[in-house]
């Protein structure tokens, strides 16, 4: 059996957006069911984020801390960012998230995975890619405001990462997802083997 996600969709009789934020929405869709029933489902519509899994020479990541006020925490992440234009290739968004966050480029680019965060009731989908080969970025720093003027920036070894994680410690999903899709990639077919950096997305369809 090939254990494979599938494209699939259910008849909506209606739709309608109750709500329409800065970057995302909520829609509202009454849906045809299996049985019949027609059901309504509301989910937030989010135009898709990318994020970075950066390792050093070292075996170290590169990690910010960031406060989140829907949980109340400051949670160390990945860089990230929102796929802000339409259509906008995902790994030249990466590239920008990690200079503007971390000031850091990188010469080796590949998809580490790709997930939906939350899908029961939100649509995002996020490209987590692994950089690799680091140098500090040139030019002048990205100026940071609102919650991103309060980031902390740090190296941490992996194995202290796949720690916090197991122990319950770090909870932001790429940052997770992203530390145990790498290790699990060092200890399965090796780096090598993951997909080029511009591989397809179906769920973001792009343009190279």
């Amino acid at each position: 059996m090939t254990i494979r996600d599938t494209p699939q969709e259910w008849e909506i009789r209606a739709t309608e957006t109750p709500f329409v934020g800065n970057k995302t929405s909520v829609r509202t869709d009454d849906v045809v069911m299996p049985d019949g029933h027609v059901v309504r489902r509301d989910y937030q519509v989010h135009p898709g984020s990318v994020a970075v899994l950066a390792l050093d020479a070292a075996g170290r990541v590169v990690v910010i801390r960031q406060y989140r006020h829907p949980v109340r925490q400051k949670l160390w992440e990945i860089p990230a960012g929102l796929l802000d234009i339409p259509g906008e290739n995902p790994l030249h968004a990466a590239q920008r998230e990690l200079y503007e966050e971390a000031h850091v480029k990188a010469e080796d680019w590949r998809v580490l995975t790709d997930v939906y965060t939350t899908p029961g009731g939100c649509d995002e989908a996020v490209r987590i890619f692994l950089a690799r080969d680091l140098s500090e970025a040139e030019g002048d720093r990205f100026e940071v405001e609102h919650e991103e003027a309060d980031m902390e920036l740090a190296r941490v070894p992996l194995d202290d990462l796949v720690r916090g994680v197991l122990a319950g410690e770090l909870h932001n999903n790429c940052l997770v997802v992203g530390v145990l899709s790498l290790v699990a990639a060092q200890h399965g077919d090796g780096l090598g083997a993951l997909r080029p950096a511009e591989a397809p997305w179906p769920a973001r369809p792009f343009e190279s």
